[in-house]
């Protein structure tokens, strides 16, 4: 739901309006990427939509941005070292920066545009600062439940300018001093007070505490238990279309129809068992950003299956591609055991386990945890006492990861585990009656920000809310994955 689109970056009414609006409010100040108009001359057919035959325009693949790069005739010696420069490395980077604190940012490519795209809820951005990273935003969301009920959620939803956002946290680093160096990690080794990084250039660094910012894929960070994730998986073009039929002042969150799926017998069979939806951003009447998400299942589905389940929905809604300015294709591992805590790496972003097990929603959750981790790292470095080794590894795994933000994590993996076990029609089901939850509720729960109290409130609203088949669903479905929740609770609170 969040795409990495993102990821994330995924979603009645409010008890009251809010003041947003489309085209008065200043996060529309920030002007939408101007996209090219040309169309292809010739439009390739195919059994499954033209769309599957055309290739995406060539993109920018990097800023132009002054960075303070590593000077080699001096020490290669730093407080902390941070691998990565996506938006948690980034971020964490500026913030620990600003307590003075000397930082290395390492990345192949510290100026690379982002490859994925990222759709947040707005007032968590606008919390944090950063309304002005908009490509647009949308004052409503759409939830097509089937082909009779849809719901609104009137709370802003927006697409992340990318380059805005890493324009503003390179900015950020710059003034605070950080240090970038051009290169690729293979090696991390630690001595009792002292960590060090080998880089692919020959380079070595030294550092007090090392960070890995570098993603899912990050082979720096240990784990004691068995890695049984959940996949989202996702399949998403920004594309120039004659026109499409969705409104420009709400964008899609999820539309779990299948009616599209009436002639494809096969396609319909599995999508029964386990169903994608839509999720759109109409941005104008030919211009819109699509996806098809798979939410979670284990194991993946396959890109193939996505992509003809989504051009069968196209070819339904009459949606006729005439070029691909992005495709994207975004896997998301969701859940599963949290990192070893404490070890000598510590952790943020996609190898730290902060991705909401639940929705795929990552990137507000990291930009928010960041300034948490870096407060824990200046109580430690930052100090006259300069702790370092067992002990700062120690209170900066706890500053990530306290041991309440574990119990609710556990929450968060038993509602993954029973999504897992849901059909479509379950699904649609579980939906229907999470969206007529209070909105502090739903809102909470999307944002990774209710208490263990909370969440139990919800449960229990949200068996009351339920239709009769989806309390039995949840009768039937539930026990299992709410035996493992209470044996993990269990563990963690001894």
């Amino acid at each position: 739901m969040e795409t990495i689109t993102r990821p994330s970056s995924s979603p009645l009414l409010p008890t009251h309006q809010p003041t947003y609006t489309p085209f008065k409010s200043p996060l529309l100040r920030c002007k939408p990427i101007t996209y090219p108009r040309k169309r292809n001359q010739t439009v390739p057919s195919s059994k499954y939509g033209n769309f599957l035959d055309l290739k995406p325009q060539p993109k920018q693949e990097s800023m132009e941005f002054d960075l303070s790069w590593y000077d080699p005739s001096k020490r290669s010696r730093f407080d902390v070292i941070v691998i990565g420069a996506g938006p948690a490395g980034l971020r964490l980077a500026e913030r620990v920066a600003g307590y003075g604190i000397h930082v290395c940012c390492v990345d192949p490519s510290p100026l690379s545009i982002w490859p994925n795209n990222y759709g947040v809820w707005v007032d968590e951005f606008e919390t944090m600062g950063f309304q002005d990273c908009f490509d647009k935003a949308w004052p409503m969301s759409s939830v097509h439940i089937n082909e009779q009920k849809t719901k609104y959620l009137n709370r802003p939803y927006g697409r992340v300018n990318r380059q805005k956002l890493k324009m503003k946290l390179l900015g950020g680093c710059v003034s605070n001093g950080v240090v970038f160096h051009k290169a690729k990690v293979w090696k991390v080794d630690h001595q009792e007070f002292e960590s060090s990084i080998l880089c692919d250039d020959g380079k070595e660094f030294k550092a007090s505490l090392i960070v890995d910012a570098s993603g899912f894929a990050s082979t720096f960070v240990d784990y004691d238990k068995p890695r049984n994730h959940g996949y989202q998986l996702a399949h998403g073009i920004l594309a120039q279309v004659d026109s499409h039929p969705f409104e420009l002042d709400k964008m899609v969150l999820m539309d779990w129809r299948d009616s599209h799926l009436g002639n494809e017998p096969s396609l319909r069979s599995d999508n029964s068992k386990s169903p994608t939806f839509l999720y759109a951003m109409p941005f104008e009447s030919n211009l819109i950003f699509l996806e098809e998400t798979s939410l979670v299942s284990r194991p993946s589905l396959s890109y193939k299956e996505v992509k003809l389940r989504m051009a069968a929905r196209l070819r339904h809604l009459g949606i006729r591609v005439n070029s691909i300015i992005e495709d994207e294709k975004c896997l998301i591992p969701m859940g599963g055991p949290l990192p070893r805590t404490p070890q000598d790496v510590v952790a943020i972003g996609g190898s730290s386990g902060i991705v909401h097990p639940s929705t795929g929603y990552m990137v507000a959750r990291t930009l928010a945890s960041a300034p948490v981790l870096a407060d824990a790292i200046a109580e430690c470095l930052g100090s006259t006492r300069m702790i370092r080794g067992a002990s700062l590894h120690y209170r900066v795994w706890n500053g990530l990861w306290p041991i309440d933000s574990k119990c609710i994590r556990e929450f968060y993996s038993f509602g993954m585990e029973t999504l897992l076990k849901l059909d479509l029609n379950g699904t649609r089901n579980f939906f229907d009656a999470f969206f007529d939850l209070d909105p502090h509720y739903w809102h909470g729960f999307l944002s990774s920000r209710l208490s263990l109290k909370e969440l139990a409130m919800l449960s229990l609203s949200l068996f009351g809310h339920a239709s009769n088949s989806s309390k039995l669903d949840i009768v039937t479905k539930c026990p299992a994955p709410l035996v493992k929740m209470l044996g993990n609770l269990a563990v963690e609170t001894i």
